[in-house]
């Protein structure tokens, strides 16, 4: 594994610098933003909760720090519409958090979360998933796009 930081931990970093930032950043506010960042913050529970009671129902782990114990690759649920739906829970929650405090920070800072958990969290992931599911991977893959 490439990243030793679990994936709640590095949402958690990029939701306090998309608070802490927004003096740096210009400010766009409007009398919808709290309502879409209500609905951001439930959508991104949703996926996430559901995405985490999947693996449970299967009996695998959920550790991202150690994808090669996983026992069972998880493809029902949420899963058929993303390969990675607590990654993408955690993305919401941050798209959330950029309408709530910081729009255009949060946008940057939530684009970098994105392509940080792709190259160091997902892609070495999806290496152990081939190396342990092989073509059922594969298969999988081809069928579930990697985020939506």
């Amino acid at each position: 594994m490439n990243n030793k930081i679990p994936p709640p931990i590095v949402t958690f970093i990029c939701g306090i610098a998309i608070y802490f930032s927004k003096s740096f950043f210009n400010q766009f506010f409007s009398y919808g933003n709290n309502k879409i960042s209500l609905f951001l913050l439930i959508l991104g529970l949703v996926v996430f909760i559901s995405a985490v009671r999947s693996f449970n129902k299967q009996k695998t782990t959920i550790n991202p720090l150690e994808p090669r114990k996983a026992s069972s690759l998880v493809v029902s649920g949420i899963f058929k519409f993303s390969r990675n739906p607590m990654y993408l829970g955690m993305l919401i929650i941050l798209l959330s958090i950029s309408f709530k405090f910081n729009l255009f920070g949060g946008l940057t800072i939530s684009l970098f979360f994105y392509m940080f958990i792709t190259k160091f969290q997902i892609l070495p992931e999806e290496e152990a998933m081939n190396d342990l599911f092989g073509d059922e991977f594969i298969n999988y893959s081809k069928k579930t796009r990697r985020w939506i």
